[in-house]
Parts: structure tokens; sequence; C-alpha cells
């Protein structure tokens, strides 16, 4: 099922460096469409990352508050 499907629109999408993330978990109620939750599984330092869900804007909050500048933002010219 897609964004669209579930009645989101997906403008966006994020690039993820797991292996720079420390799990601040600051980037999950930063996001204003609510399409990251942090993952079960760790990544080589023992910490819990945020996985992506459908419905990203490519609206950079999550960029603009993590510091270890783990994500990279895309916006789609045609939204999916």
């Amino acid at each position: 099922m897609t964004g669209a499907e579930r009645g989101r629109v997906t403008r966006g999408t994020l690039v993820i460096d797991v292996e720079r993330c420390k799990g601040c978990e600051l980037c999950i109620p930063a996001c204003p469409p609510d399409v990251l939750s942090m993952s079960a599984a760790v990544n080589e330092q023992g910490y819990r990352y945020p996985e992506l869900h459908d419905g990203c804007t490519g609206c950079t909050a999550c960029q603009l508050v993590c510091p270890d500048f783990v994500f990279s933002v895309y916006r789609y010219t045609t939204p999916t």
C-alpha cells in the first residue's frame, strides 16, 4: 500500500546514515507529518535509529534538529 492509498502523499524522501546516528530521538517529535519512528534494530554502535515511512513532505525538520547530521533530504518534483 502506497502513501497515497493511505491518504498520505509523499513529496520527498530521506537518506538516513544509520551508522552515524546516536539514537537521540530528536527527529521523531520534530517531524510534522509524523513519518519517522525508531527502529527495533541497532546500528554498529548499539543505537536504535529512525526509520522513514510513507508521507514524507521533504520539510527538512529532521535535518535541522539532528546533532549528528544523519539526514539528507530530497524533494520530488511530482508527489507520489
